[in-house]
């Protein structure tokens, strides 16, 4: 069932959602090669419970604040000491906040160092692919018109688009429907409604568009065939006349 919220409910979720724009504003120029992925999770942790917030991801079973995704890890990247952060990388760093019981979600993806002029084409689109998607986020639009436009995009650029995975409802908890596929033509298709929060959430693939899940933490998620996948990620609510990004700041 989707979860139409009210003006109290989105006053509370922007809130959460402002919160985690201001932290990814302080956290980013902060991570340097030479870093482990948990030396940022704890960035992320210090600051979230430090501004009165909890780690959403916890209420999932994951374990960090952050998914931190390096290179060919799409999404859900477990945060490890072993894992060192070196120039040439790019990280995606997804993360949400429940502040008293409001959840935001949004996810970057940055370059440490100089990466190579077809990786900076790739981060350059995905961000095209989410601003598409939102632009598509509309009342009387339904969830199709946000996947054409983000496949439409990372399509001609050449580039696969994951499909396993997806954006989603959110809000008063982590995942909520309806689902958001990047690629159209799957799953559900609702109208889009005034009340309307949602995770939109691109995840673009230099190489090919399938994926597969690490045995060794049955958490991360790898291209298959390792080449470099980008993440970004807005939270948006939708009111009859416009929709706001509620975690930019």
């Amino acid at each position: 069932m989707i979860r139409l919220k009210n003006e109290t409910q989105i006053n509370g979720i922007r809130k959460s959602c402002k919160l985690l724009a201001q932290m990814f504003n302080e956290v980013l120029p902060q991570v340097k090669a030479g870093m482990s992925t948990r030396d940022v999770d704890d960035l992320c942790r210090e600051f979230i419970i430090g501004h009165g917030g909890k780690p959403a991801w916890y209420a999932e079973g994951f374990d960090g604040a952050a998914c931190i995704s390096v290179n060919d890890e799409v999404i859900h990247g477990v945060p490890s000491k072993k894992r060192k952060i070196v120039d040439g990388d790019i990280v995606s760093i997804d993360v949400g906040i429940d502040l008293d019981g409001y959840i935001s979600d949004s996810s970057h993806t940055i370059a440490i160092g100089k990466v190579s002029p077809e990786v900076e084409k790739l981060m350059q689109v995905t961000k095209q692919c989410l601003d598409a998607g939102i632009a598509a986020c509309k009342v009387g639009n339904r969830i199709s018109d946000i996947s054409k436009a983000v496949y439409a995009i990372a399509d001609k650029a050449g580039y696969g688009v994951v499909y396993d995975y997806c954006g989603h409802g959110v809000g008063l908890s982590v995942h909520e429907e309806p689902n958001i596929p990047n690629v159209p033509g799957r799953g559900v298709n609702p109208r889009i409604q005034a009340g309307m929060v949602l995770a939109i959430e691109p995840m673009i693939n230099l190489g090919v568009a399938d994926v597969y899940v690490d045995s060794a933490d049955e958490w991360t998620v790898l291209t298959e065939d390792g080449k470099v996948s980008c993440h970004e990620e807005h939270t948006v609510a939708v009111f009859a006349d416009h929709t706001e990004i509620l975690t930019i700041l």
